[in-house]
């Protein structure tokens, strides 16, 4: 943003940027923006319910989905606030650094604007759900807000829409927080994997139609799996290029023979991990010091970042090892293929975010829903989530939990074969935000039940699920999803 302003704290090594709220300043709320789904609990989120303050790491640069950069970007931790001494504008410390270009500032912002909806078109949606809400004279409507948390990234929507189908929400959260431990162990072993990438890399022009059909036309079972290869780097040049700190930029003066990774060197990554891997294994362990004493963690026990694999950094992943390190089981192929598309520029997610910046058309819906449907794995209910990250509200994704709560609330007997025409029955008349509607609704009675969950600790956040919502004694439904 053009009058985002910054403060560099010397003592603490970390910079403050101060972003404006614009428009949005007169309701903007940052509790009811990041606790408005489940995505804010999943790793490596971390809302803090005392200070009010929500906390992650973010990438200096989203250059890891451009087909064009060869090397990782690095990861800092940033925890967001809004002090009422700053009542226009939210305060965003990034820890780890005294120093941020003007480029690094512009993609830590655009992260923050992406998670927390502040772009001019979603401030508009929000108006105009909260006019459509208060002529209801419905309280729990007006107060939902009008913005649904997201991730930073469209790939990181993507692949935790993945983990939402076809399972329970605690191993939902499971898969997620092992993904954050698995890249935190990467970066470890970065001498064994991203050498190899950056030896390899092969920077690939993108086609010309690349924006209009970027799903290849060859059937995924007819596709062949990707080999895997690293580079034999002898010993002292690879120490050489450790101590000068230049590992990632490193291809352009190593000749090496190219080998195949074998399994045994990817289950290293997890069988070997360093210690201080290890040690952030969790949700808010890779916090620095003075967040770290703040949930109870020691203070200068873990200074690796674990945030949220990128495309590049599973791209080349061996399917069996992904699955097995984090439980993902039949997602671990489907997501490495999305990955893979994204890195060889068959996914242009910028593309895909610049199209569904001036607003949601019906016609730009039908025309990304085509397209996503011909992803691996990506199934209605997947489609209709991812969409509706991208700002999409007029269509619910509907599963077993719809069905669940129709019953539950409106008496209605529905079944997963009839659940979308159900609820377009009953949230059509707040079109074109018939999702704001329904999951406002779904939220209301989720916070009935289990108490206001912003304040819920996150060792309880495993607890929200469907069949705890259910009445006692009332009948189980057979749990269905259609990914």
């Amino acid at each position: 943003m053009e009058n985002t302003k910054t403060d560099v704290n010397e003592k603490e090594e970390s910079v403050v940027l101060e972003i404006p709220l614009g428009d949005a300043a007169d309701t903007f709320n940052l509790e009811k923006a990041v606790c408005s789904h489940g995505l804010f609990m999943m790793s490596p989120n971390l809302w803090d319910p005392l200070s009010l303050t929500f906390s992650r790491p973010l990438r200096l640069s989203l250059s890891d989905s451009d087909p064009q950069v060869s090397t990782p970007t690095t990861s800092l931790f940033v925890s967001i606030s809004h002090p009422p001494h700053l009542p226009r504008s939210l305060s965003v410390r990034v820890y780890g650094t005294r120093f941020l270009s003007p480029k690094h500032q512009e993609s830590l912002v655009a992260q923050v604007v992406r998670m927390l909806r502040l772009s001019e078109t979603d401030e508009r949606n929000a108006r105009e759900f909260r006019k459509m809400a208060e002529a209801e004279n419905n309280s729990w409507l007006t107060g939902f807000g009008g913005r649904v948390f997201r991730s930073p990234t469209l790939f990181e929507d993507m692949v935790k829409c993945i983990l939402l189908c076809n399972c329970q929400w605690p191993r939902t959260l499971s898969m997620a927080r092992a993904l954050c431990e698995l890249q935190c162990e990467l970066q470890c072993k970065s001498s064994g994997v991203f050498v190899a990438q950056a030896v390899n890399a092969t920077v690939k022009n993108k086609c010309n139609d690349t924006a209009h059909n970027f799903i290849p036309n060859t059937s995924a079972g007819k596709e062949s799996k990707r080999n895997i290869r690293e580079s034999k780097v002898s010993k002292n040049l690879a120490s050489k290029i450790v101590e000068t700190g230049t590992l990632l930029e490193a291809d352009a003066n190593l000749k090496t023979d190219s080998a195949h990774i074998g399994r045994e060197t990817l289950e290293s990554v997890e069988n070997d991990s360093c210690a201080r891997c290890i040690s952030c294994h969790g949700s808010d362990s890779c916090a620095p010091d003075s967040l770290q004493s703040q949930h109870g963690i020691q203070p200068g026990v873990n200074k690796m970042i674990c945030n949220f694999p990128s495309p590049r950094e599973l791209a080349n992943l061996d399917e069996s090892f992904l699955a097995k390190r984090c439980n993902l089981g039949y997602r671990a192929i489907r997501i490495i293929k999305l990955a893979q598309s994204i890195v060889e520029g068959r996914i242009p997610l910028r593309e895909i975010e610049e199209g569904c910046a001036n607003g949601a058309s019906s016609s730009c819906y039908n025309k990304l829903a085509d397209q996503f449907r011909q992803i691996d794995g990506f199934g209605p209910f997947t489609c209709a989530n991812v969409l509706m990250c991208l700002g999409f509200y007029h269509i619910i994704p509907t599963d077993s939990e719809t069905v669940r709560h129709l019953k539950q609330v409106h008496a209605k007997k529905s079944t997963i074969q009839t659940v979308q025409r159900d609820v377009e029955e009953i949230y059509g008349n707040y079109a074109p935000f018939q999702f704001l509607a329904y999951w406002a609704e779904l939220w209301h009675f989720y916070e009935k039940r289990f108490g206001k969950l912003s304040e819920i600790p996150i060792s309880d956040y495993k607890l929200i699920t469907a069949s705890n919502m259910r009445s006692k004694g009332g009948h189980k439904n057979k749990r269905t999803k259609r990914c």
